[in-house]
């Protein structure tokens, strides 16, 4: 069995995942391909992850990598499963231009990788080059499993879904943690829950939740959510003004759900930034952050030749482990709506609960959601879709209608600042040869 990573230069993430599978017995066998553009970044990795083969695994595993273009076929060839986590253009020069163009507009953002502006420029840098992945896996490897991890989510998903024949499912870290933190946060106490979790990814709504006696948490959550928002400041505000108006809490974090609609981030009443606690321009400080810390992390990772792990709560593993084994897991899958969600539209990729064993990642129906929190879960569909179609089109015109109908960027500004600042933008990362030709 062969497990393919591309982007293997993000070595955190990369032990993350491969350390997993090493912990896993189904697992510890494989052979396992690094793949990156960055000759420094995967050497790094390929060091990282052969000690932790060493350390942990007894040298079971085959660890290769494999530079560039040119060697990416011979990295895909036979895998079984293959782990995207690419970030095209990096944070110099391109999340850099995704803050500092909007910026010059008024249009402010806090992570700017799933919707909003960000979002739709690094779709539009992404998807042709998991457009080159698919085409080399439907010729040598076509019957893996394309697991993604990269933003956003559900564009790059639902390209992969609808446009290629490739098997796909996108993962995100938000499902398995959301009900958990949030208890915690409330301090609710319970042996144990069950819950119920789906919409789209990073707007996924905790739609049940029990406590292994079968009594719904929800009416003590809301309670001590509305008292905690009125009573102190957080770093969770933006969703719990959702439980309070929407009725439901949802997957992904307020520094993301701030900018994902037109309630909280706006010019007309900056007061707001610091009501809701909104962190602008995270995303950028989180990157500054993790290049400076890198040196440092990476010699505490190798820890001079002891590197250890122990297996997270990734998918990754647990998806290969119940496919090869067919020993059933469950998990919070991105995947195209094929009826799953019924008021939300067929063509869009959403976030369900999935059972995986050796027949492969099948989702499950869900039905209806409350129509408020389908109607949230449109506004941003309809971006995902319009960017999807600029992609496919390569007509600037596409891009503008993404942009358009953005609630952050639409509830800012003018129709024709939305096209100026499109038109800036694609130039810019065109300049630095990082987006395609639009006409």
């Amino acid at each position: 069995m062969k497990i393919t990573f591309m982007g293997a230069g993000s070595t955190v993430f990369a032990k993350n995942v491969l350390g997993d599978c090493m912990q896993t017995e189904a697992l510890r066998d494989a052979e396992i391909a690094l793949y990156d553009i960055d000759g420094e970044r995967l050497e790094e990795s390929f060091e990282l992850i052969s000690a932790l083969n060493k350390n942990t695994n007894e040298e079971r595993a085959k660890i290769s990598k494999y530079l560039g273009v040119e060697n990416r076929k011979d990295a895909l060839s036979g895998a079984s499963f293959v782990v995207n986590a690419i970030q095209v253009g990096g944070y110099d020069p391109c999340t850099i231009i995704d803050f500092e163009i909007p910026k010059k507009y008024g249009l402010l953002q806090t992570i700017g990788d799933t919707l909003g502006i960000g979002g739709i420029m690094r779709a539009l840098r992404t998807i042709p080059v998991m457009e080159d992945f698919a085409r080399d896996m439907e010729e040598v490897c076509p019957d893996a499993w394309f697991l993604n991890y990269t933003n956003p989510m559900a564009m790059l998903s639902g390209y992969m879904q609808r446009f290629t024949k490739v098997k796909t499912v996108g993962l995100c870290h938000s499902v398995q943690v959301c009900s958990e933190n949030l208890l915690k946060e409330l301090d609710i106490e319970v042996d144990g829950f069950i819950d119920k979790i789906a919409g789209i990814n990073h707007m996924g709504w905790l739609l049940e939740i029990t406590d292994l006696q079968g009594n719904d948490l929800y009416p003590l959550i809301r309670e001590k959510a509305l008292a905690k928002n009125k009573n102190e400041k957080h770093n969770d505000m933006t969703r719990f003004e959702y439980i309070k108006y929407l009725g439901y809490y949802c997957t992904e974090s307020s520094e993301h759900n701030a900018e994902y609609n037109p309630f909280f981030i706006k010019s007309k009443y900056p007061e707001l930034i610091e009501k809701y606690n909104i962190p602008l321009d995270e995303y950028p400080r989180r990157c500054v952050n993790q290049i400076e810390g890198w040196k440092k992390q990476k010699e505490e990772l190798m820890a001079g030749g002891k590197i250890t792990h122990e297996r997270s709560k990734e998918y990754a593993s647990h998806i290969m482990e119940a496919i090869v084994t067919n020993k059933p897991y469950k998990i919070g899958g991105n995947v195209l709506n094929t009826g799953l969600i019924t008021n939300l539209p067929a063509n869009a990729c959403v976030e369900v609960p999935c059972l995986v064993d050796g027949s492969g990642i099948c989702p499950t129906y869900v039905g209806d959601l409350p129509e408020q929190l389908a109607a949230m879960n449109r506004t941003n569909i309809n971006v995902q879709l319009l960017t999807i179609e600029a992609a496919r089109s390569h007509k600037m015109e596409d891009i503008y209608r993404a942009a358009m109908l953005e609630p952050h960027t639409a509830a800012e500004l003018s129709l024709d600042d939305i096209v100026a600042m499109c038109d800036e933008l694609v130039a810019a990362h065109q300049a630095k040869g990082y987006m395609l030709e639009y006409k």
